[in-house]
C-alpha cells in the first residue's frame, strides 16, 4: 500500500448504490466503453462512462445495481460529461463491477 489515508479521508467519499437504466455505445472514447445512465433515487440520474465492454454486454448491464462515487467533480471524456465513477475490481485487465448482494433502494449509501 502506497497511500495510507485516514478514516476521515474515507468518509469524504460518497459511495452510493444505483441502478443502470440506460446503456449506450461510446465510439468516441479512446478505449472501448459504454455510456451509462444510472438512477440514484433521491439523488437523481447521473451519467458515467465505463470501460467494461470486454465482459459485459449492454443487456447484462441494464437494470443492474452498481456502486459508484457520486461526489467527484464532473469529468469530460471525449464529447461526454461523466458525473460519477462506477466502482469495480480490476483483474487481468478486466473490470468487474461491484454490486450489492440483494436489490436495495437506489441512493443507499455505502459505508
Amino acid at each position: 500500500m502506497e497511500n495510507i489515508i485516514t478514516f476521515e479521508d474515507f468518509t469524504k467519499v460518497d459511495l452510493r448504490v444505483g441502478t443502470i437504466i440506460e446503456v449506450n455505445d461510446f465510439p468516441e472514447a479512446k478505449k472501448p466503453a459504454y455510456q451509462l445512465t444510472i438512477d440514484f433515487g433521491e439523488l437523481g440520474l447521473k451519467k458515467s462512462s465505463a470501460q467494461i465492454t470486454t465482459i459485459y454486454s449492454k443487456n447484462d448491464l441494464k437494470h443492474r445495481q452498481i456502486v459508484a462515487v457520486v461526489n467527484f467533480p464532473n469529468k469530460q471524456i471525449a464529447n461526454f460529461m461523466s458525473e460519477c465513477l462506477v466502482i469495480g475490481a480490476v483483474s487481468e485487465n478486466k473490470v468487474f463491477l461491484l454490486s450489492p448482494e440483494s436489490k436495495i433502494k437506489n441512493g443507499t449509501q455505502v459505508s
